[in-house]
């Protein structure tokens, strides 16, 4: 499974390439910070899929599934990322509704054979977002992070007449 999901991985990035030949995302000079912003401003950038009204995948939900991956279990991984239960299994059931085959595939019991794993549609899945969030986390390194960086105030002011 390990080297199935390293595949799709490659692949995916493969895939991303293109976005670090973009000459605008190519790293440029250090960014200028106004001498009022004590600490460099952050970018944060979260990726959703949204199917209908629910996330169909978002950063808490590939945390979750690669916690089932490395736990075998919703409860394991559940207890890891300190959520209940519940909520995990909530997560995994909106996941396996959302796309056009389950993520993760249960058996209940306590043989070798029971517990939760990713099925091959969840790993590709996971490994696809994963790699759309490094094109995206590497694409917001550049000069244009760096051109909004430069005129971000470090605190809001307190109205817009100040």
């Amino acid at each position: 499974m390990v080297e199935r999901r390293a595949e799709v991985i490659r692949e995916v990035v493969s895939r991303l390439s293109p976005l670090k030949a973009v000459p605008a995302l190519a790293a440029g000079p250090e960014p200028f910070y106004p001498a009022s912003m004590t600490t460099a401003p952050s970018l944060k950038i979260k990726i959703q899929i949204h199917c209908g009204s629910e996330i169909a995948m978002g950063p808490g939900k590939a945390d979750l599934l690669d916690s089932i991956c490395e736990h075998g279990s919703i409860s394991a991984a559940a207890r890891t990322m300190g959520m209940s239960y519940r909520r995990a299994w909530l997560l995994v059931d909106v996941m396996n509704r959302c796309w056009n085959g389950p993520l993760v595939r249960t058996a209940p019991g306590r043989s070798a054979s029971s517990g939760a794993q990713l099925t091959e549609l969840g790993d590709q899945v996971l490994a696809h977002y994963r790699a759309l969030q490094d094109g995206i986390a590497d694409a917001s390194r550049g000069t244009d992070y760096d051109a909004l960086a430069g005129r971000l105030l470090s605190e809001p002011r307190a109205s817009q007449k100040d």
